[in-house]
């Protein structure tokens, strides 16, 4: 059983688990359990606040973990960077009031820094020489210029809403950030293999996205709305070809591996060639009844005329 630790709440929390669903993971929603089960994959769920995700990962409490890439730089834990997810984009930087004049770096030599990332400010202040008084506050960073308690903050930006709000202005990206999977090093032989079926599958729900982005046209269809390919898994232990996604019907199947049974027409592994030559063949029968019909009814119609001739 291999478990994963995963943001309680919040925005990283709601992509993690709209993943772990497109990748026909099912996570039972529970407020009150801290530690749920999958009913249909062999995955264990652990609900915990962001900044004490890296920990657990590196300390053997969880398997591996969904966390920001600024939380995973900021604590500095022992753990390995499995996977860039690609969601839950955000950056961290600089902000000052937007009535400060700024020129460059060098407006915050001596000044007040509120932030709750001070490791990554202070490594990010040391390569340019610049002395600033770092003030850590876990919350409500961007409040702290308004209130007298610093002169800029250093915090997470995504559309810039909150800063507008709070009359700040965005002056120097730090850095970049998004979700990582991150693994504990000493994983046995069980776990890696349950790890490379999800992996696999969360690669199939990318390449289902891909193709929906890029075939406009399909996303309308009625009849098929994705296109069902076979892949070889090349950095995972199966190596063999299965079906990567299938996208026929009303919404997105992922992969079917070896902890689902192939009882539905999309967990088959030849399910929309099967399907395809379905359609062809009902077209193909319909039109030979109709041509038959047609001969019979033309016979009897002849037959018709010639009793009428010869009496």
């Amino acid at each position: 059983m291999l478990r994963i630790a995963v943001q309680s709440k919040g925005r990283l929390y709601d992509d993690t688990i709209h993943l772990l669903e497109e990748a026909d993971i099912k996570v039972p929603s529970s407020k009150r359990t801290l530690l749920v089960q999958s009913p249909n994959f062999p995955l264990e769920v652990l609900y915990l606040r962001d900044d004490d995700i890296p920990q657990s990962v590196a300390n053997g409490v969880a398997d591996i973990g969904v966390v920001g890439e600024n939380e995973f730089i900021e604590r500095g834990e022992d753990a390995q960077i499995i996977q860039r997810l690609g969601f839950s984009k955000c950056r961290l930087s600089l902000a000052i009031p937007k009535e400060c004049k700024y020129n460059n770096i060098e407006w915050f030599n001596g000044r007040k820094i509120a932030t709750s990332y001070p490791n990554i400010l202070r490594r990010f202040m040391n390569k340019r020489n610049i002395n600033a008084d770092i003030h850590v506050i876990n919350g409500s960073v961007e409040i702290s210029p308004g209130i007298g308690l610093a002169d800029g903050i250093f915090d997470i930006v995504s559309s810039g809403s909150t800063l507008v709000s709070n009359n700040l202005r965005e002056v120097e990206v730090v850095m970049e950030s998004e979700a990582l999977l991150i693994g504990n090093w000493h994983m046995d032989e069980e776990k890696h293999k349950v790890l490379n079926e999800m992996l696999f599958r969360f690669e199939a729900v990318r390449s289902a996205q891909v193709c929906n982005d890029e075939c406009p046209q399909r996303q309308g269809s009625s009849h098929y709305q994705g296109l069902a390919r076979h892949q070889k898994s090349h950095n995972y232990s199966f190596g063999r070809h299965r079906l990567v996604f299938h996208s026929y019907g009303s919404r997105r199947k992922a992969i079917l591996g070896d902890y689902r049974q192939a009882k539905r027409p999309w967990s088959t592994r030849n399910s929309c060639i099967t399907n395809r030559k379905n359609d062809t063949l009902i077209t193909i029968r319909k039109f030979l009844k109709t041509y038959e019909n047609h001969k019979i009814s033309t016979k009897r119609r002849l037959g018709r005329i010639d009793e009428t001739a010869s009496s």
